[in-house]
């Protein structure tokens, strides 16, 4: 778990939290946890954000107002 947390650039307890609340996939060998780095990339993948350019920024601030 700590080269999970160093990978995602996290704590070792939001790791454990993830694994807790099953928010990413892992495998359990007996006692050990274990996650597969395509899942790790897959998980921080998808909570990335794309910038706005400047005509997206217009659109979106003319419909908030």
């Amino acid at each position: 778990m700590e080269e999970a947390a160093e990978y995602l650039g996290t704590g070792v307890r939001f790791v454990r939290r993830l694994i807790a609340e099953r928010r990413i996939p892992f495998h359990k060998v007996g006692k050990y946890v274990r996650l597969d780095i395509d899942d790790l990339e897959a998980f921080a993948s998808a909570g990335r954000v794309e910038a706005f350019d400047r005509a997206s920024v217009r659109r979106y601030v003319r419909r908030a107002s």
